[in-house]
């Protein structure tokens, strides 16, 4: 665990203004046990798992053999933080100025998760939702499989094979070039933007059953195609879609309280907030 030293020692800064909140937090002894404890002060499980979800992706799936690791890096900054407070820093300048710099960052993101909140309710997200079944109407999509050869004598001689009762499945792990010959030539449910224009084409003139009569060339080489199912799409209910739908709306909400703002806020660009290849000397 040594090679990850390093990197937790580097997400000291990030996280110690978590560290302050998170240590404030009256757990429930259920599902929040206390982890350590540092001259009398707990720690709990939650601030451990906090301190994981700031870390990198590929160490945050190593969660299980690095929580040991964390749980002692957070006693480290416990009693870091005791230290400092020992030495007085807690009216140090920069100290103070950093607190005031997490105080407005933390009073800017309550108010616009509240602004949020207000904005994002269940009609504006039915609303939101009814625009996309207006945008997405169902499609009609088929399933079908496929024989694929580089002929078209081999796809006339395959289609009379299936004229005789030869099973097409079968036949597409015998004969198809195609990636979907070991399926039988399976190639599951599709839209016809999916494919290419002369094999959807072949596709849509077929009734559940069918198979083409007469071999379809694209780019790809000769297809017989036979058309197992068709069916309409379903769209995701709302509730599948309530998640990503408030997603989406977050950031147009979050833009519409910054344009708000403006609109009241008297806001000057300098010439040095332009470019920075601006000199600022006469801005000043």
């Amino acid at each position: 665990m040594a090679r990850f030293l390093p990197l937790i020692a580097g997400c000291a800064l990030g996280v110690l203004p978590f560290l302050a909140a998170a240590q404030q937090q009256q757990p429930s002894a259920g599902d929040d046990p206390v982890v350590a404890r540092v001259n009398g002060e707990d720690i709990h499980r939650s601030a451990v798992l906090e301190f994981a979800s700031k870390l990198p992706p590929q160490y945050q799936a190593q969660l299980v053999q690095l929580y040991p690791l964390l749980v002692q890096r957070l006693i480290d900054f416990r009693l870091a933080g005791e230290a400092g407070r020992t030495a007085g820093l807690a009216d140090d300048a920069e100290v103070r100025r950093r607190v005031a710099e997490a105080e407005t960052r933390a009073i800017r993101d309550v108010y616009l998760e509240r602004e949020m909140d207000r904005r994002i309710t269940e009609d504006a997200l039915r609303i939101r939702y009814d625009e996309y079944l207006a945008a997405n109407p169902p499609q009609t999509e088929q399933r079908a499989r496929h024989i694929l050869v580089e002929t078209e004598e081999k796809a006339r001689a395959l289609i009379a094979e299936l004229d005789a009762g030869a099973d097409f499945a079968e036949l597409a792990k015998a004969n198809s070039t195609g990636p979907s010959a070991s399926e039988g030539g399976d190639l599951g449910y599709f839209t016809a933007d999916r494919m290419v224009p002369e094999f959807a084409a072949a596709a849509s003139a077929l009734a559940p059953g069918e198979y083409s009569r007469v071999p379809v060339k694209t780019q790809f080489g000769w297809h017989i195609i036979k058309v197992e199912d068709r069916r309409q799409t379903q769209p995701p209910s709302f509730e599948e879609m309530k998640s990503q739908l408030r997603e989406d709306m977050a950031s147009e909400v979050v833009q519409a309280v910054f344009d708000d703002l403006r609109k009241t806020a008297q806001v000057e660009v300098l010439p040095a907030g332009t470019s920075m290849l601006t000199d600022g000397a006469e801005s000043q």
